[in-house]
């Protein structure tokens, strides 16, 4: 889809088993609702550290948008593919930073941005929260929860 990097949960398995006990998503009729995405390819974490000490907004900004890509991997595995989407509900963010580090909202936009290229602005841009946290699972800089809302009669 559009030259993006979409991994294949359903060949090489979703990550997050490796964080601990969980289920990759929870399904609620047309409510799909993703556990915890991060930016990472295959076993290897690509940003970490902690914004505003170790990496820049725009490295953050990466992470997110890397995230993105893993979030898109997510909905496929769930619902077997991308065109079930009706619309991105919310995402909730978490970034790895610095006390007095203010620019969390422009790291998520990087995983912002990236859903409102694949759907467009109407069905990609949901809800949103970003929330600075002291540390996250592996030394990741960046953490998402998405809800998704799926086309009537989604398989």
């Amino acid at each position: 889809m559009m030259g993006l990097d979409i991994p294949d949960f359903n060949r090489i398995g979703y990550y997050g088993a490796d964080y601990g006990t969980m289920k990759p998503y929870h399904r609620i009729g047309s409510l799909l609702f993703l556990s915890g995405h991060v930016a990472q390819i295959g076993t290897q974490i690509t940003q970490r550290g902690r914004l505003g000490q170790d990496l820049t907004t725009d490295e953050g900004y990466a992470a997110a948008r890397q995230t993105g890509l893993n979030v898109l991997g997510g909905i496929r595995q769930a619902v077997g593919s991308l065109d079930h989407v009706k619309s991105i509900v919310r995402t909730l963010n978490f970034v790895v930073c610095t006390p007095d580090y203010e620019e969390v909202h422009k790291v998520s936009s990087g995983l912002s941005d990236l859903l409102v290229e694949t759907f467009g602005r109407e069905r990609g841009l949901g809800g949103r929260a970003t929330i600075g946290v002291m540390a996250l699972a592996g030394g990741v800089c960046f953490e998402t929860w998405a809800t998704v809302e799926l086309m009537d009669g989604c398989p």
